[in-house]
């Protein structure tokens, strides 16, 4: 690495608010040619010159050495550091681009892979073809974190690109009993990225680092700030909603819970008076791939699905099951999926079966989710229900 590509810029604060930290930091980085593809680096985490011999100083924290499930950003900067977690064998996940198609997804090596191949599978294409997506049931326990960012300060203070998915990721993974406030949390920038950033700019949903790696440095910032609790839902717009499907489900689950859930520009939004709260479908935290007593996850009945003459918009049928199928099998794969219903209406000998959801998003929803599904050598068919009658 050449001397021009460790110009750093003094710590100091840049800017009064967020976007013009972000725009200093990326003008600055384009005008000293700091940065690698994709170019210009305006409104992105910026892949700058550097960025694997920073991820050399990964391996060498204590907490990365004790984790055993480790979730890395997706961006280009981070590629070498979802290398070391692969060749270390340790679980790597990496959330799904901007959480278009769900939360996770759980990077799968073929046996025996050579560096060259955990190399490949460490990058976006490796992502998108050697991964198995980790449903919202999966009690996954995350050991750490590391997250992409524009500016960092040495307090531990963050600031991303502006669209908020770190942050929202973090926030769903306190929702899914994932992380916790102890979660170490690691970022990965270029020395001119670390600045100082005035305390008031941070918000209650903003994500604190512990660790700074950069190409000459290992900054432990001490952060006693503590953590978002979860998803603040009153910063969630209706238009969020759409664009993020797995957002429906956590948001259907919180709501059952008993918890407010009114969206940005909604009116609040209580639980009924009188109504029972359901139990909330994650009680407690396992190791991924760990099964849980399937009689907590969802309520199943034997029989005829509540007005089955009249199947509601938020039923889900699904029929060619197996004929040797059992319940279990189903409330099994709808765990492992992420599309946990509310209750689930068995009907083995007529090889069908209904899944009631909360509303007609969250059945629309399962029912994408759903698609392709097999247990043993059937594939099943799923459809809301309402249109399953009427064919």
């Amino acid at each position: 690495m050449s001397r021009g590509d460790c110009v750093a810029m003094e710590p100091r604060a840049v800017g009064v608010s967020k976007q013009d930290i972000r725009e200093q930091i990326w003008d600055h980085m384009e005008s000293q040619n700091l940065a690698d593809f994709p170019r210009p680096v305006h409104h992105r985490i910026p892949n700058f010159k550097g960025a694997s011999h920073a991820a050399e100083q990964l391996p060498r924290l204590q907490a990365f050495k004790t984790a055993r499930t480790i979730k890395v950003n997706p961006d280009a900067p981070q590629k070498n550091a979802r290398f070391f977690v692969l060749e270390s064998k340790k679980t790597l996940l990496v959330p799904t681009p901007r959480l278009r198609t769900g939360l996770f997804n759980k990077i799968t090596p073929p046996p025996g892979a050579t560096k060259d191949i955990l190399r490949k599978c460490a990058t976006s294409q490796g992502v998108r073809n050697c991964s198995v997506p980790i449903g919202l049931d999966s009690r996954v326990l995350v050991d750490l974190v590391v997250v992409g960012s524009v500016a960092v300060s040495e307090k531990g203070w963050r600031i991303g690109k502006g669209e908020g998915y770190a942050d929202l990721e973090y926030a769903m993974m306190v929702s899914m009993g994932a992380v916790s406030n102890e979660t170490p949390v690691v970022t990965i920038v270029h020395d001119c990225q670390v600045v100082d950033i005035p305390e008031e700019l941070l918000e209650e949903h903003d994500i604190t680092v512990d660790y700074i790696l950069t190409p000459t440095r290992v900054i432990a910032t001490d952060c006693k700030r503590p953590q978002p609790m979860g998803i603040t839902w009153s910063k969630i717009s209706r238009k969020m909603m759409e664009k993020i499907p797995v957002l429906r489900s956590l948001r259907a689950r919180e709501q059952q819970a008993g918890k407010d859930v009114t969206l940005q520009g909604e009116r609040q939004h209580l639980p009924e008076p009188g109504r029972q709260q359901a139990v909330p479908l994650s009680a407690g935290r396992r190791p991924l791939d760990t099964p849980g007593p399937e009689a907590n996850s969802m309520e199943a009945t034997v029989g005829s699905p509540p007005g089955e003459g009249a199947p509601l918009a938020a039923d889900v049928y699904v029929g060619n099951l197996p004929r040797d199928a059992r319940v279990s099998d189903l409330k099994r794969a709808l765990r492992e999926l992420g599309s946990v219903p509310l209750r689930l209406t068995w009907q083995g000998p007529r090889r069908r079966a209904f899944l009631h959801y909360p509303d007609s998003a969250a059945a629309q929803q399962a029912v994408s989710c759903l698609q392709g599904l097999r247990l043993g050598t059937d594939t099943l068919r799923v459809a809301l229900a309402r249109q399953q009658r009427d064919k």
